[in-house]
């Protein structure tokens, strides 16, 4: 198997490197992957003060339309944007304010491919503004696909041709897509990506030209790759329509003074235009506007600080994959314990991303990351697997010889602790059948094990016909004779309760109870019934008689349980048989029972026997600190009839800040209408959380019930009656409930 691991490593060297010199699609996602990861780690960092963004914001759009409508005469000068798209006069404004100003350039990031729709009129003053001040400005020009009968083509919307004047500059404005649909790239190489048949002139960049006409000497790009100063929000963006206001031009923008020596970009950042983009710096959910993708790709040029990928040759890629995956699994080899390899392969795939990151943010430099790191992680997990393998082949070889010496007293005791080796238990659940205990008692088979015990259904060979009972075996944990003396006692006091309870008709009767090699055992009546959970499905709630009916003949039994000074502690739908031959419910289990005297319940002082006992969402509270009282059997009952009635397990029923259980607010409150409100009341009372609250004993609840035996004996003489004469005679005790109709809609 370690020869299997060695060349499972090898392997994943060589799919590693020739993945990486393939490039493929898969490649190129993953890997793009790591690089936004790495964006996001660095987080954002300080832009260049050189670049500033103006934007045609929500504001911009909504604001100086409504201050031009309330007042046109004071606000004349917000006249070409008081409606969107703006007139160009807008934008001729903005420029000549600019330049004025003393910036390097304008930018703008809007297509003016069409005619104003405001006329001919506003199109000239755009025009006379380019052909004054045209060598500081950038249109924008964009490439998009067009659909004809004929097929899909590129096209290229310029701006018109009345603004190609003097020497203003043009360039494109999309950025190719990457494999995991988020833009990496500059927007000069979009222009890489056209047919080579298209007879358009290709033009620059829109963030090349704007460079130029700023007239600012940038390094050759060593790379092709966007550098994000950050997510979305990082670069400074002034609203547009505060350069026509003079107030703000005045104040805070310092008549223009902010905007000297600076390259300004003019682009949506609205939400209507929806001018967003997926980007390498941020998660598919945050986008950034195309006008701060060009400022970081304007600032990634000027600083010369382009993302290139550290070896551009992909055999040469390939070949260095190898060597680092290679080494790495050479080195993981030399570990002894397949945990460790596994544990130094995860320590080695974390260190190379880590490098992997340090070149990337201190050298602008991509390296393959995700396939090394996927393949070093595989090579560690190879080895486990492959250990794994081979420990399961020697437990199988194990298995057989437990298989041979199974009647071995330690081979059972390695099997019992050995949750994979369970199922030998099958194969000594049929040795066991037949066997006989105390002379008497012959297994027939087996019901179920727990922790310490096992209970059999056996046949009485020393009765008329055989009968068969129920054993249960306790299994001490301790064998030294001092843990044996106190499991006698234990075993002794619990025999005695049984003993006693056993008298009630609804309750298994104590037939015998004997030790034998050390193990005791108990003999119990069976009961030919079914558990009441086969009655109480998830989801399914039932007839509010037939819970009166469960939770009335449940405290009947109660009340003698607790008579006898016991309780029982675990009362829950699995502990509750439902016997076929009368359709009485019978109280079994009772393993986890409590004797308590008046004094104890008087002084509930911790003591090194009382211990939290009960099953979660039928054991109230005050059982779980292990300290029950007689009203903790009363709370489980009360929520036996919960569960009956809305079909959902106690656990997952809401409280409310007091701690009580909001049963009635199940299906959305429906249950106030359909449960009678006395019915409702003694159930909230028997479920309080303070026990001091809750009834104080069984026949205390009883005695509440009593006003609904009238109604259980009468459809107990004419079980054939329609619901709908039992809802009338509840109804008659002023207690509203639910149609039959009614209540399969809840279950459906």
């Amino acid at each position: 198997m370690l020869l299997l691991g060695h060349i499972l490593a090898g392997g994943w060297a060589m799919g590693a490197a020739v993945l990486s010199a393939s490039g493929g699609q898969l490649v190129q996602l993953m890997e793009n992957k790591a690089v936004s990861a790495f964006f996001q780690v660095r987080g954002p960092i300080l832009p260049p003060e050189n670049i500033v963004i103006l934007a045609i914001d929500d504001q911009s759009i909504s604001v100086p339309a409504q201050y031009y409508e309330t007042n046109p005469k004071q606000y004349a000068y917000l006249e070409t944007l008081k409606s969107f798209p703006y007139k160009r006069a807008a934008y001729a404004q903005v420029i000549t304010k600019l330049i004025k100003a003393g910036v390097r350039s304008v930018a703008v990031d809007v297509v003016f491919g069409t005619p104003s729709s405001y006329g001919a009129t506003d199109d000239r003053q755009l025009q006379a503004v380019l052909q004054k001040y045209g060598s500081k400005v950038t249109l924008a020009a964009l490439y998009e696909n067009s659909q004809t009968h004929q097929g899909s083509f590129m096209q290229r919307i310029d701006p018109q041709q009345m603004f190609r004047t003097g020497s203003v500059s043009i360039g494109s404005v999309n950025f190719p897509l990457e494999a995991d649909g988020k833009i990496h790239r500059l927007a000069s190489e979009f222009s890489k990506l056209l047919p080579e048949d298209n007879l358009l002139e290709k033009l620059p960049s829109f963030d090349e030209a704007a460079i130029r006409a700023a007239q600012v000497n940038y390094p050759r790009p060593k790379g092709d790759r966007i550098n994000f100063w950050g997510p979305a929000g990082t670069f400074e963006q002034i609203p547009f329509w505060h350069v026509l206001d003079p107030e703000n031009w005045n104040t805070y923008l310092e008549q223009g003074k902010v905007f000297k020596d600076k390259i300004v970009l003019i682009g949506a950042t609205d939400k209507l235009h929806n001018d967003y983009y997926p980007v390498a710096a941020s998660n598919s959910a945050k986008l950034m506007s195309g006008v701060e993708i060009h400022a970081n790709a304007i600032a990634t040029l000027m600083s010369g600080k382009a993302i290139a990928p550290g070896i551009k040759s992909p055999p040469l890629r390939g070949l260095f994959v190898l060597v680092i995956v290679g080494t790495t699994a050479l080195m993981i080899s030399r570990r002894k314990r397949s945990i460790n390899r596994f544990l130094y392969s995860l320590a080695l795939s974390g260190t190379w991303v880590g490098i992997s990151y340090g070149l990337f943010v201190h050298g602008q430099l991509i390296f393959p990351t995700t396939v090394p790191m996927i393949a070093i992680a595989m090579i560690g997990f190879s080895y486990l697997g492959t250990s794994l393998v081979r420990e399961s082949i020697k437990k199988g070889q194990l298995v057989d010889i437990f298989q041979k010496y199974k009647t071995s007293a330690i081979v059972q005791e390695i099997i019992s602790q050995q949750d994979d080796l369970q199922d030998l238990i099958q194969q000594r659940d049929l040795a066991l059948s037949g066997k006989v205990l105390a002379r008497r008692y012959r297994i027939v088979k087996v019901l179920g094990s727990g922790g310490f015990s096992e209970t059999y259904i056996a046949e009485d060979t020393q009765r008329p016909g055989n009968p068969r009972c129920v054993v249960k075996q306790l299994k001490p944990a301790n064998t030294k004779p001092e843990a044996l003396q106190l499991a006698r006692r234990l075993f002794n006091s619990e025999a005695q309760t049984l003993e006693k309870l056993g008298t009630h008709a609804q309750i298994p009767q104590l037939l015998a109870y004997f030790e034998e090699d050390e193990e005791f055992y108990l003999v119990q009546e069976q009961i030919i019934g079914h558990p009441l959970n086969q009655e109480l499905p998830a989801g399914r709630a039932i007839e509010e008689i037939a819970v009166i009916k469960i939770v009335r003949d449940l405290l009947q039994t109660l009340t003698f349980v607790h008579k006898n000074n016991v309780i029982h502690r675990d009362i829950k739908p699995s502990n509750i048989m439902r016997r076929h031959s009368d359709g009485k419910l019978i109280l079994i289990d009772f393993g986890a029972v409590k004797e308590v005297s008046t004094r104890q319940l008087d002084h509930q002082e911790q003591s090194p026997f009382t211990i939290g006992i009960g099953t979660q969402g039928y054991a109230p509270s005050e059982q779980c600190f292990g300290r029950p009282h007689y009203s903790s059997d009363i709370y489980a009952v009360g929520m036996v009839g919960i569960k009956a009635l809305t079909g959902i397990a106690p656990r997952e029923l809401p409280r409310d800040a007091d701690g009580e259980i909001k049963w009635s607010d199940a299906y959305g409150g429906k249950l106030r209408t359909q449960v009678s409100h006395s019915f409702a009341k003694i159930l909230s009372k028997m479920v309080l959380d303070d026990f001091k609250q809750r009834y104080q004993s069984a026949s205390e609840a009883l005695e509440d019930l009593k006003a609904f035996d009238d109604v259980v004996n009468f459809q107990s003489i004419y079980p054939m009656l329609q619901n709908d004469s039992l809802m009338n005679t509840l109804d008659d005790l002023g207690t509203p409930t639910k149609s039959s109709s009614e209540a399969s809609s809840e279950t459906t």
